[in-house]
């Protein structure tokens, strides 16, 4: 029975997951549900959901109004993360509704996991270097590990099909701009045509994330700097799980650090203000790794080679000026839930020219 008592809110009815819950035993959350959104992302939507006993969960679902008929797959996310479990550092996953009529859309439940999201600068200059450290080293090495997951092992041999699949995704970008496209956006399709032109061959299909970037992940940070080990040794951060897994499939892994290495930000440079609305920015802070440092760690843990970052990180640039554009055009319609999406399109031309003059230094 639908209890009267929880409000709804915009993209979530706490009432309907309630009775929808109610035949979940295995979650056993108590009505009335409570939800809050949860602020960060500039995609799908995130809430944490409490109910009468103050228990947590996160819940999942996409984002309102227009999207790529293929992107914000529930199913997908869901699946990727319940086959990961044990594996990796990710939630645990309870339930996967797919009835749009309970809440309008698909949606997850997930274990509400404890740590910290680095999404600002200032949580970033807050921490210690000998922190800024661990979780630079922290973040390369969990994505190295998900990369030495073997997808058969973990009952996703079928997640996707990794021929092909760099072109496949330079036809998918296109696609995302064409269905959201509001304005000319200079440069933008000759990057793609300029990537589509130099295509490197790929080294190894791995399970990808899609979207690996430091605010994408709860890290677990020791409280202070005098917190040691058993050895005497300062205790060190690490990843307590890894989130947003819409756009994970099978492919060349390279990809993913690119993606790592477009929002990074060595020490010492002028802050990129482009990134600004993506997440961007965060780790111009003395202690963080260095983008050389994150690729020799990557590198000696896959063994992989590393010689056309340049195309990776370029191709990087389009994939999220696209996004970024997509955000923009639900933005302006009115279809976007949280602060950040109005900045979403001044970054889009920046975007594009700086993919541009990464895609100029492989030839």
């Amino acid at each position: 029975m639908t209890d009267p008592a929880a409000p709804a809110l915009a993209g979530l009815d706490p009432a309907a997951v309630a009775d929808y819950l109610a035949a979940v035993p295995e979650v056993g959350a108590k009505p009335p549900l409570t939800a809050e959104l949860i602020a960060g992302g500039l995609s799908n939507l995130t809430y944490e959901i409490r109910d009468a006993e103050s228990r947590a969960w996160v819940l999942r679902r996409p984002p309102l109004g227009h999207v790529l008929p293929t992107a914000h797959d529930m199913r997908r996310e869901y699946r990727v993360s319940s086959a990961l479990y044990g594996t990796v550092p990710v939630a645990r996953t309870y339930v996967l509704c797919e009835d749009p009529d309970v809440i309008g859309a698909p949606f997850y439940l997930m274990e509400k996991v404890e740590g910290e999201v680095l999404r600002t600068r200032a949580q970033c200059a807050a921490l210690s270097v000998a922190q800024r450290r661990s979780v630079g080293e922290s973040l390369v090495d969990v994505l190295a590990a998900l990369h030495s997951v073997d997808p058969e092992q973990v009952g996703l041999a079928d997640f996707g099909r990794p021929e092909g699949y760099l072109y496949r995704q330079l036809d998918r970008w296109d696609r995302q701009y064409a269905a959201s496209q509001s304005r000319e956006i200079r440069g933008l399709f000759e990057l793609g045509d300029g990537l589509r032109g130099a295509v490197p061959v790929t080294q190894r299909s791995t399970i990808l994330h899609g979207d690996y970037r430091l605010d994408n992940v709860m890290m677990r940070l020791p409280e202070s700097d005098e917190a040691e080990t058993g050895e005497g040794q300062a205790a060190a951060a690490s990843v307590a799980a890894v989130f947003d897994w819409e756009m994970s499939t099978l492919g060349d892994p390279l990809a993913d650090l690119g993606l790592l290495l477009t929002y990074w930000e060595d020490p010492g440079h002028p802050s990129k203000e482009i990134l600004a609305a993506a997440g961007g920015g965060l780790t111009n802070h003395e202690g963080f790794p260095s983008s050389r440092e994150i690729v020799d760690r990557y590198q000696a843990a896959t063994g992989l080679i590393v010689d056309d970052l340049d195309w990776y990180i370029a191709f990087s640039h389009y994939k999220l000026a696209v996004i970024l554009e997509g955000i923009h055009y639900r933005h302006e319609r009115g279809l976007t839930l949280g602060e950040g999406f109005e900045r979403a399109g001044a970054a889009v031309p920046a975007l594009v020219e700086v993919g541009r003059r990464y895609l100029d230094r492989t030839k």
